[in-house]
């Protein structure tokens, strides 16, 4: 028996094919990796940006406990902290001379930190707020 001859011309559409596959399969491995990551960038960004949000009302009920403090209490100057499920917070209440009282708070979820200064100008008959801003840093 004589083996068939051998036709090159079939060996390189064999090869070419191969090859095409390949560059097909990495191309396509190669956009599922990227969508994976896209995916758990996203994912980390919208944890970051929940945590921040948390931290944000975590401030503010800080700077209300500090306002219900002074409510209470018209000579109140000191500091105070409140811990819940989330994060914590804490507050300071400094006199700036009458009834001038400046409070700043902080809150944390876990790496997030957010700070804001109250600045109030009268306490009697009700709380006059000059200004509530976020603050960079104290």
């Amino acid at each position: 028996m004589q083996a068939p001859p051998y036709d090159i011309r079939n060996a390189h559409q064999g090869f070419i094919t191969l090859i095409s596959v390949i560059i097909v399969g990495a191309v396509g491995t190669s956009i599922a990796v990227s969508v994976i990551l896209l995916g758990l960038s996203s994912s980390r960004t919208s944890f970051a940006i929940e945590q921040s949000s948390q931290a944000k009302a975590l401030v503010n009920a800080c700077v209300e406990e500090a306002l219900q403090q002074i409510r209470d209490s018209i000579p109140y100057t000191g500091s105070g902290s409140l811990i819940f499920g989330q994060g914590d917070c804490s507050y300071v209440v400094t006199s700036q001379g009458g009834q001038d009282r400046t409070i700043t708070a902080l809150g944390t979820v876990g790496t997030i930190v957010r700070k804001a200064e109250v600045v109030i100008n009268t306490i009697t008959p009700s709380i006059g707020v000059v200004s509530w801003q976020e603050l960079s840093d104290f």
